[in-house]
């Protein structure tokens, strides 16, 4: 590349992508295998793995008593209105300052941010990546990872428990109070807006395999080569 060509590419001093990243958004329940599957797309693409969890809404404002009695399986503790802004950022080759969320404590951590530099593939992650109107324009791609609930039920059972250190008692009544009923309202319904369904209970290569594929017909791999 000469120099103006690479001059052309800059903003403000600031490299920028030779052409508009490829956009994903990939949804399924709790247990779904979307984490995995997003993470080895990443992996295999070169590309930004975005998942949702940043963007919980600041519940500082509550009690901590009352934060931890939220349903953090409701599509309205997200906001997305600003999850859906910073998303078209990084469609567009810009960076942004992606909000930092303290798990234990259900806040933002006030002051910080963290930047995100935009990737050839931007890979959008979560239970509700297709349930969101306003982003759904955004992806070039989406896919719904259709798992049984029973097989949900059994991941996120092993995952609380050696990962997070929960009980399976309240694992499971947290899934069916909270979880399922969520899955049923918000995040099944969301398959209708995808445009590749994959069978959540395939080994992982085949997964990665038909998303590849599905890319290259749609002539999204072309772009980045």
């Amino acid at each position: 590349m000469s120099a103006i060509d690479e001059n052309a590419n800059r903003e403000d001093g600031v490299p920028k992508l030779p052409f508009p990243p490829v956009a994903l958004g990939i949804a399924g329940c709790s247990g779904s295998g979307k984490t995995t599957l997003t993470a080895e797309l990443a992996r295999t693409l070169g590309g930004i793995h975005f998942h949702l969890d940043n963007y919980y809404r600041d519940l500082s404002h509550l009690p901590l008593e009352e934060r931890m009695r939220q349903n953090f399986d409701d599509p309205g503790l997200i906001e997305s209105p600003l999850l859906a802004r910073h998303v078209a950022a990084l469609a567009r080759g810009e960076a942004i300052d992606r909000p930092l969320y303290n798990f234990s404590t259900h806040t933002r951590v006030a002051g910080h941010t963290e930047r995100v530099e935009p990737g050839p593939f931007l890979i959008v992650e979560g239970l509700f990546a297709l349930y969101y109107p306003a982003l759904l324009p955004i992806y070039q791609l989406r896919i719904y990872i259709d798992t049984p609930d029973t097989l949900c039920f059994e991941r996120r059972m092993k995952r609380d428990i050696e990962q997070r250190g929960r009980t399976p008692e309240s694992v499971r009544q947290q899934y069916e109070a909270a979880v399922r009923p969520a899955s049923v309202a918000f995040v099944r319904p969301s398959a209708a807006h995808a445009d590749l369904v994959i069978d959540g209970t395939g080994a992982l290569d085949w997964k990665v395999e038909r998303v590849v594929t599905e890319l290259r017909n749609r002539g999204l791999l072309a772009r980045t080569v």
